[in-house]
């Protein structure tokens, strides 16, 4: 499909976009452009791909998304690589992952070069808007939402296809450091046959309360439990978790629909396996986690995603009390294994698997 470009009557001057990238923090310094693609089944399906400006989109009032919630989303990100230009990392699966999102909230399918070029588009377009900082990246958000007006409870004929990039620096303010996790109280991110799986916003719009409860109780992140005996770590607000065991083993909690396939989370059972760990996909509990960080079985938890790239859970806090895990620092494993990932994405270290594609 071809893209039509609509000039920016107004691009940022270089001298703000300079001073915006040099401590962009994280989620808030936005591109100049955005990529859209309509879909409407009265025409035949994807149609009018465009990149322009960024700009407000218009939204009738009885826009579906805004009544029935049918909407999704991907995290990606482009990084500077080491031979020059930009990479991104696994693309592909986001492509995945984001159609496997819309068949769960009964959305049309975007086809996956369709996907991928799109992403290629905004950032090639917005390169200059990396940041030259430590850990700086471009942070990619392709989104869809359900666009057609009516106020019947059926899955919308009409959508909206959208890509923005956004200027970031490191998702924790801190820098990589170990963070604190509140156990969720009262509240579960997902159910069995919800959509647990899918990365929609209502699922995020679910955790907003119990990550409000963590930060009053001095934590960075909430942890959830399992929605049936409330005793299984499933995941953080928006991060996967790992638990490494100083038998050489590896837990991390099983994808059965209620916790994100998240493909940082793919990859590091990947590299973890190369290290010569074991990695079992099984249920892990709350009162396990508990007892094997004191007992000392417990070396590190590891928690992961797009944003944060690996992070070092360092205490767990609850009304119970609270834990540490290992010595409450860094832990060696999981320096060694965002160092490892860091390295393959921006072009330091070989890319034995493939996982890289330049922009």
């Amino acid at each position: 499909m071809e893209f039509t470009r609509i000039p920016n009557p107004a691009p940022t001057p270089n001298e703000a976009r300079k001073a915006a990238i040099a401590d962009p923090g994280f989620g808030t310094v936005f591109t100049d452009h955005m990529v859209t693609v309509d879909y409407d089944e009265a025409k035949g399906g994807w149609h009018s791909a465009q990149i322009g400006p960024r700009e407000p989109i218009a939204l009738d009032p009885a826009a579906s998304v805004l009544h029935y919630a049918q909407e999704i989303f991907e995290g990606m990100k482009a990084f500077p690589h080491a031979e020059g230009g930009l990479a991104l990392f696994r693309p592909e699966e986001n492509a995945r992952r984001f159609n496997s999102s819309a068949q769960r909230m009964a959305m049309p399918e975007i086809p996956e070069e369709l996907f991928l070029d799109a992403v290629k588009l905004a950032v090639e377009t917005d390169a200059a808007w990396m940041p030259p900082v430590d850990g700086g990246s471009l942070y990619i958000r392709p989104f869809m939402f359900a666009s057609e007006a009516f106020l019947g409870v059926r899955p919308a004929k009409q959508y909206k296809f959208v890509v923005i990039t956004v200027s970031t620096g490191n998702y924790f303010k801190g820098g990589i450091n170990p963070v604190k996790i509140w156990v969720a109280q009262g509240y579960v991110r997902a159910a069995p046959g919800g959509t647990g799986a899918a990365k929609t916003g209502g699922n995020y719009a679910a955790s907003l309360v119990p990550q409000a409860q963590a930060i009053e109780n001095g934590c960075d992140q909430v942890v959830f439990l399992d929605a049936i005996e409330n005793k299984w770590i499933e995941e953080l607000g928006g991060m996967n978790l790992f638990f490494v065991r100083k038998d050489g083993s590896v837990f991390t909690p099983p994808l059965t629909g209620t916790i994100l396939p998240g493909i940082t989370r793919h990859s590091l059972i990947e590299m973890l396996q190369e290290e010569g760990l074991e990695v079992r996909e099984e249920p892990y509990s709350i009162d396990q986690w508990r007892e094997e960080a004191e007992s000392g079985e417990l070396l590190e938890t590891l928690a992961c995603g797009t944003a944060a790239v690996v992070t070092p859970v360092g205490t767990v806090a609850s009304p119970d009390g609270e834990f540490t895990i290992g010595t409450g620092g860094i832990g060696q494993m999981a320096m060694k294994m965002r160092e490892k990932l860091v390295g393959i994405q921006n072009g330091h270290l070989e890319d034995k698997h493939g996982w890289v594609m330049r922009v």
